[in-house]
């Protein structure tokens, strides 16, 4: 439920409120508005004892939170989730892009990758140091030597990086490096990683299932929220259905659909939802269209060399156009 305080409360009466709500057994999440304060509380059944909470001093009502994920929805939380990421907002107005290769391969590699996206408009280079594969034949990423040729390639460039965890205990070495930490589809529901990826308090980019509904992710990162980061961007990447063209399905529905349920950043992965780089920029044109608040997209000098996902990756001018094209949209929408 939400206990909404009236406009006239004091600190005093919201920290009070604050305190009687765990004294009951209840979490409760402060979110402070333009006008009022707003407590969303958070455990076994709150509704229950809202006759409680409606007499405590500096409250105007109590409403429940009709949706099975609490801290995600708009219910809680009406504005946009803006968070700042070296020197830019996600969520906001202006739209990021994440671009880089798949995997970390070499430094060499990566170091003139990232200077390409920087150079075509990038804001945030991306890149797995840990790659879950399908096979356990396949490269699995160069691990923590890896993450440090990430680190170095920030701070030659001043990106951001974003690059993948995907296990609980990997979760305090790669938050020494990255960002924005990301759980892939294929971890969307391990919820340890969940647990841990929250308790980090670092920002996390949590992509969609590749056959989950849009609640399951909004529950997925509700485990993330319930720890009181919020810092948590939704990526949709895809969902496989019947057909074979493409190697997954973009569901360009999410994006309106994710922006009217939550309040949460939404971005989307074309490169995976395609799995053909052919397709990317079409892709990419109709997510901003359809009000997306970024892309992340796979980028590599040589894709027909690349250790893993080559095929649906673009090359730099490819890449550069696609930035060109976005932004043509992004203006005609009054965005950034």
């Amino acid at each position: 439920m939400m206990i909404i305080m009236s406009m006239e409360a004091t600190p005093e009466q919201v920290a009070f409120v604050n305190q009687r709500v765990i004294d009951l057994g209840f979490t409760p999440h402060p979110i402070t508005g333009e006008e009022r304060s707003v407590i969303a509380v958070v455990g076994n059944n709150p509704i229950e004892l809202q006759d409680q909470f409606a007499i405590l001093p500096g409250v105007d009502r109590i409403m429940p939170i009709s949706r099975p994920y609490k801290l995600a929805s708009r219910e809680v939380q009406p504005e946009n989730t803006v968070f700042p990421l070296n020197g830019f907002n996600i969520g906001g107005e202006q739209i990021v892009i994440m671009a880089g290769p798949c995997s970390v391969e070499s430094r060499q590699q990566l170091l003139e990758t990232a200077q390409a996206v920087k150079e075509a408009g990038g804001q945030v280079l991306r890149g797995g140091a840990f790659k879950p594969r399908s096979s356990p034949y396949t490269f699995q990423g160069m691990g923590e030597k890896g993450l440090e040729i990430l680190a170095e390639a920030r701070d030659l460039y001043h990106m951001p990086i974003v690059t993948e965890v995907i296990a609980p205990d990997q979760v305090e070495l790669v938050a020494r490096y990255a960002d924005v930490l990301q759980i892939g589809t294929r971890n969307m529901q391990n919820y340890p990683l969940l647990h841990a990826a929250g308790e980090s308090q670092h920002p996390v980019l949590l992509k969609r299932g590749m056959s989950s509904t849009l609640d399951e992710l909004l529950m997925s990162a509700e485990y993330i929220l319930s720890h009181g980061n919020q810092r948590v961007i939704l990526c949709e990447r895809g969902i496989r259905t019947f057909e074979t063209a493409t190697r997954n399905t973009t569901d360009i529905n999410a994006i309106p659909v994710l922006k009217a349920l939550t309040h949460l950043p939404v971005v989307l992965d074309p490169s995976h939802s395609t799995g053909h780089w052919e397709y990317v920029t079409a892709v990419c044109r109709a997510a901003i269209a359809a009000g997306a608040d970024g892309l992340i997209v796979e980028v590599h000098m040589h894709p027909e060399l690349a250790l893993s996902d080559g095929k649906q990756s673009l090359k730099p001018e490819t890449f550069a156009e696609m930035v060109r094209q976005v932004r043509t949209i992004a203006h005609a929408i009054n965005r950034e």
